[in-house]
């Protein structure tokens, strides 16, 4: 799917056993425009568990059709940061919200990869959403992972669907201390971390 700018997300669907009943799981794979910097949390770790995710999934074992899309340019142009990063980022979720704006429902797969993660729920996120999250969580033996309680309203790819009218969660570890630093590679990710958001999220998919 192209995006304005030359950029291009990419799509895959696994068919669920009502086609017209969609799912969007959606992650980053643009990487910011930093020397040395690599992205292997912010933007690696949550393409990853969506790759697995598609991998894993099979077509008419659960309800809804699930769309699997790897968003390009989240990240800003360089030079264009603080109050121009909703104007000049998401770039990518901008351009895919519109053509998905009949969504049960958004999942957001960011800092996902970090050692000792936990993710509360981000204020944009919808709650009832969350709630069935922390379930799944719970029922795969990771609730820790999810704790009670929230963080701040982030700025990501869900808010385009969000405005869209769907509901939507950021699965994201906001306190992160190599967020746009050269800091953020493969050093950083712990295979647990993967693993209980790919678990969580596979749990949660048969239940929308």
């Amino acid at each position: 799917m192209a995006v304005p700018g030359g950029l291009r997300n990419v799509i895959g669907t696994v068919a669920g056993r009502r086609r017209s009943r969609v799912v969007v799981v959606g992650a980053h794979y643009d990487t910011k425009d930093l020397p040395g910097f690599v992205g292997a949390n912010d933007g690696a770790a949550g393409v990853a568990v969506l790759t697995q995710l598609a991998r894993t999934l099979r077509p008419r074992t659960i309800p809804s059709t699930v769309v699997f899309i790897a968003f390009d340019g989240e990240e800003s142009p360089a030079g264009a940061e603080g109050e121009g990063f909703e104007r000049t980022g998401l770039r990518g979720s901008k351009a895919a919200a519109p053509l998905y704006r009949g969504a049960r429902a958004m999942i957001l797969l960011d800092f996902v990869g970090e050692r000792g993660l936990r993710i509360p729920r981000e204020d944009f996120s919808d709650a009832r959403l969350w709630r069935k999250l922390q379930a799944a969580a719970r029922r795969v033996g990771v609730g820790k992972v999810f704790p009670s309680g929230t963080q701040g309203a982030i700025l990501d790819d869900h808010v385009p669907f969000i405005r869209q009218g769907v509901p939507a969660i950021d699965l994201i570890d906001f306190d992160y201390r190599c967020f746009h630093k050269p800091c953020d590679d493969l050093s950083q990710i712990s295979e647990r971390s993967l693993d209980a958001t790919g678990e969580t999220v596979l749990e949660l998919l048969p239940t929308l």
